[in-house]
Parts: structure tokens; C-alpha cells; sequence
């Protein structure tokens, strides 16, 4: 009997589970972006993940260095149930463009059954574009912020050289963020390179010497004998 009940127990929380996934993906636009590159697709759909796991890591991002306003990102994710993926396009074409996020989200909501791609070209970004490029490029440091790896195409790999054709160093599968600009590791880095201390210490250490002499002495007094 007590090992059915364990059954039961078990099932139910594997089906709580399952129904919190099924809503973290019911999005208010069937996610489809249609950026017309394949690679700038898959980046979003990985950023969907990111954004429901680390969702204040990902507002930071798109407050901070997308210039948006931190009431609309909330919304939008909480609210209003939009994907990552769109979010995080919607605020990087309105940067490359000179407009605010809220211009595009409010294209995007318009025009979203014809796909990025097509909304993106409207606003004056076409794929293989410099600007289309630009886009692309901003993929890279916004991972590296998040501590997440991420594999880049031929076109990215020319911009970045050091980063060879693999994941960055971060471990795969885990992309645990930094919160962005926190400058924690710069911090840490710090009492290392005031080293002063370290050196006085060391310098000033008298008991070198005196332990030195010492042994003289009893080799002296052994000969001596």
C-alpha cells in the first residue's frame, strides 16, 4: 500500500513538473522568428530557455546594454507572455536602428505572422547586411556575459578568431550567468595586484637571518668538539 502511495506521490510531482514546462513555452506568438538566418534562429530559441531559467540575469541584459526600459522587459516576459527569443530581437534591431524597444515590440506585435525576417528588412536590416552583421555580433558578448557557451557560424568566426569553431570555455549544458555588469570577477581579481603587502611581508621576514647565524654557531661549536 505504502509503495503505491509513493507512486502516486511521484507521478503527481512529474506531472506538476511538465504542466509548469508546457507553460513556460505557451507563448502569446507561436514561436516561429523566420529571421532568414539559421543560425540567428537557433540562437533565439536557446535564448528562450535562458530567459525562463535566469529571468532577471536576462532583464538585466536587455536593460543595461539594449537600452530598454526595465518595466517594458517585465511586462512583456511576465505579462504578456511573450518568448525571450522575440524580446531580446525585438530590443537588439531597435539598438542597431537608433529606436526604442518599444517601437519595434509595437511593429513586431503588428506585423509578428510575417516573421523577423520580413520585419527586420521593413526597418531596414536585410540579411548579409553590415548591420545585419552588427546584429549578429552582439550575440557574442551578450553569451559571454551570461557565462554561456556558444558555437558561432564562418561569418562570426572571422570577427572572433581566439574563440575557435567550438563552445567557449563555459561548461556546456549549465550557463549559469554572471549578473551583468556586476564586475565580480574584477573585484576578486584586485587584492592580487595590490600585492605591496604580500611583499613586505616577505621581505621583512628577520628570522631568515637569525636562524642562519644560529647554525653557524652550532657547526662551529660541533667542529670545535
Amino acid at each position: 500500500m505504502r509503495h503505491h502511495r509513493i507512486k502516486a506521490i511521484a507521478l503527481a510531482v512529474a506531472l506538476t513538473a511538465a504542466a509548469g514546462a508546457t507553460f513556460a513555452q505557451d507563448y502569446v506568438f507561436s514561436w516561429s522568428p523566420r529571421t532568414g538566418d539559421v543560425w540567428v534562429d537557433t540562437r533565439l530559441s536557446d535564448i528562450n530557455d535562458y530567459g525562463y531559467r535566469y529571468r532577471e540575469p536576462f532583464i538585466n541584459e536587455m536593460t543595461r546594454y539594449y537600452g530598454a526600459p526595465r518595466d517594458l522587459v517585465f511586462d512583456l516576459i511576465v505579462n504578456r507572455r511573450w518568448a525571450p527569443g522575440d524580446v531580446y530581437y525585438a530590443c537588439s534591431l531597435a539598438q542597431i536602428i537608433g529606436r526604442p524597444c518599444r517601437y519595434v515590440v509595437d511593429e513586431w506585435e503588428r506585423d509578428h505572422g510575417q516573421g523577423w525576417g520580413v520585419v527586420a528588412q521593413r526597418l531596414g536590416i536585410k540579411p548579409g547586411s553590415a548591420e545585419f552583421h552588427r546584429l549578429k555580433r552582439g550575440f557574442v558578448p551578450t553569451y559571454d556575459r551570461w557565462n554561456r557557451p556558444i558555437v558561432l557560424d564562418r561569418d562570426l568566426e572571422r570577427d572572433f578568431p581566439n574563440r575557435g569553431k567550438g563552445p567557449s570555455k563555459a561548461a556546456p549544458g549549465k550557463g549559469k550567468p554572471v549578473q551583468a555588469g556586476s564586475g565580480r570577477g574584477k573585484s576578486d581579481a584586485q587584492p592580487a595586484d595590490k600585492s605591496g603587502g604580500g611583499k613586505s611581508k616577505a621581505q621583512g621576514k628577520p628570522a631568515g637571518k637569525s636562524s642562519g647565524q644560529g647554525k653557524d654557531k652550532g657547526d662551529k661549536g660541533k667542529g670545535k668538539g
